[in-house]
């Protein structure tokens, strides 16, 4: 299972009912922080959300609202005493934002990975839960370079005593064959196919922050369990807004949560101009009927399909 921490949910700039929008995830004690504008970690101190824990930081964008907030953060966690690496992935220009940061910090006590401009499916190596993520990445269409995010978080297979007793595989390796490894015990050769049930169905995870509708993403978030989406603007009259600085309305949002088939749509980056978004929440549930607007702080659980 994966757990959700929506720590901000404004778009452009914080505010008094809003932070800038960022999503903290949760999976087997590793933490991922999806994009960090200015205020971030002040909210996770009011959502009790840990900084030490944050193995990875996905950044969508170079945008202020996404990016202001790394600087703080990370010398905070270097005072939290973290001291296992940090991944951070981003757009082009990523490099040369971190390293301008650096010029303020007297050194970080941890090792910092930078990815910049990955392209296609990739995973984070380590001897942690993160190696079971996979991560994909859309180029979107912003005013600036942007990239959209989707994460898979990978089910163990089940074991299976019966297929290794009928594979006559030997008592003492079952735990290993089960871990992945592979043995050549008595010129036969046993792999975990010899004991693990077929493959189970993981948890998806889309996150579409900022851009416009473009015709890539439905088959990107296909099938997601959960769709993170930009919802710039909540009114349908804003549309000629929407299109002039490239970002959603809810409308549009949720269209697109139609044709990629999600399960549930979660509407997010709110213009300050919008005082309360549920005003506009019919926008989008018209369209698509699993829509929810996101509030700062909420929390939830996505649980493995049965």
């Amino acid at each position: 299972m994966v757990n959700l921490t929506m720590i901000g949910t404004g778009g452009n700039v914080p505010s008094h009912t809003r932070f800038c929008s960022s999503v903290l995830l949760n999976y087997k004690g590793v933490k991922i922080l999806i994009d960090c504008g200015e205020g971030t970690q002040i909210a996770m101190k009011k959502f009790n959300c840990g900084f030490k824990g944050i193995d990875l930081i996905l950044i969508s964008h170079l945008h202020g609202d996404h990016i202001n907030g790394l600087l703080g953060l990370l010398s905070t966690m270097g005072n939290a005493e973290k001291r296992s690496p940090l991944t951070i992935v981003g757009p082009r220009g990523i490099k040369e934002a971190i390293y301008a940061m650096m010029v303020l910090w007297e050194g970080l006590p941890f090792e910092l990975r930078i990815i910049e401009n990955p392209i296609g499916s990739f995973s984070i190596v380590g001897g942690d839960a993160l190696k079971d993520v996979e991560i994909n990445t859309i180029i979107l269409d912003h005013s600036t370079e942007c990239i959209g995010y989707s994460l898979y978080f990978n089910r163990n297979r089940k074991f299976s005593i019966e297929k290794a007793e009928a594979n006559s595989v030997p008592k003492y390796i079952w735990n290993h064959l089960q871990k992945g490894k592979t043995y050549y015990i008595n010129d036969k050769l046993y792999s975990p196919e010899d004991v693990l049930e077929n493959e189970r169905k993981g948890i998806k995870l889309s996150f579409i922050t900022d851009t416009r509708p473009i015709d890539s993403i439905p088959e990107f978030i296909s099938d997601s369990d959960l769709f993170i989406c930009e919802a710039m603007y909540g009114d349908d009259i804003d549309i000629s807004k929407a299109v002039k600085n490239k970002h959603m309305t809810f409308r549009e949002a949720a269209s697109l949560a139609s044709k990629g088939n999600v399960k549930r749509l979660l509407l997010t980056h709110f213009s300050p101009s919008i005082d309360n978004p549920n005003d506009y929440k019919s926008n989008a549930t018209s369209v698509f009927k699993d829509s929810e607007v996101a509030v700062d702080g909420m929390s939830f659980t996505i649980s493995y399909p049965k």
